[in-house]
């Protein structure tokens, strides 16, 4: 993906009124979107897809096992857009490796300000020069996305690097969390503040390294000392 002003978005949605504003909304913003009913066509579909907006309540399959799935082949940005909004679903959805989630009822123009800040992110991304940083046994490859612990990779979700990479880039450096959320999400906006927690609390259980990442208290974290 070249363009952030065109991003190729998947639907992921059974419910045809609901698929059919979205699409419309989606092409009069600039975008390309495209619309799947069913999950199994969804992890089909992802190929051609620079960020998929991904329904729970599909006709053949949970949405969470969709992305389960997703997440195991294409690392491309997932937006949860579902009714549910229980805590137990958000945050089983975050782990799974959403790198957002929204519930229905979702005001336009928040949804295209999501969208495209997965597009900031997604062209720096591209832009990021080949840097490795090293903290302890840890190994933070912003180039190529790779983190190895001990000499092994370790598998992060997109929003889990993300939230990694912001800290590794100051290594010793203390950050803020409005900082980090308006990085890695493009705003800091209070509503993501649950989902920084989440991120943050898989990311230290994968890393496996006590003391890493360091939570300075009513300010934000550091990487390293």
């Amino acid at each position: 993906m070249t363009d952030t002003a065109r991003m190729r978005v998947l639907l992921v949605e059974d419910d045809d009124g609901v698929a059919n504003a979205l699409v419309e909304a989606l092409r009069a913003n600039g975008h390309r979107p495209s619309r799947v009913r069913r999950g199994s066509d969804a992890l089909i579909a992802h190929r051609d897809a620079d960020v998929v907006l991904l329904d729970l309540g599909l006709p053949d399959q949970d949405g969470l096992e969709v992305l389960r799935k997703l997440r195991k082949i294409d690392p491309v940005p997932v937006l949860v857009l579902t009714a549910r909004g229980d805590e137990r679903t958000v945050v089983r959805g975050l782990r799974l490796g959403a790198d957002d989630y929204l519930v229905k009822p979702v005001r336009l123009a928040e949804l295209l300000a999501r969208i495209d800040a997965v597009a900031r992110r997604s062209a720096a991304r591209q832009q990021e020069p080949d840097d490795v940083v090293r903290v302890s046994d840890v190994e933070i490859d912003l180039q190529s996305r790779q983190v190895l612990v001990g000499g092994r990779e370790i598998s992060l979700t997109t929003k889990e690097f993300d939230v990694l990479a912001v800290l590794a880039r100051r290594p010793g450096t203390a950050v803020s969390r409005q900082q980090l959320m308006d990085e890695v999400w493009g705003n800091a906006f209070v509503a993501v503040s649950r989902t920084l927690d989440v991120h943050l609390t898989q990311l230290r259980a994968k890393l496996d390294r006590p003391g890493l990442l360091h939570t300075i208290r009513g300010f934000g974290y550091r990487l390293g000392e």
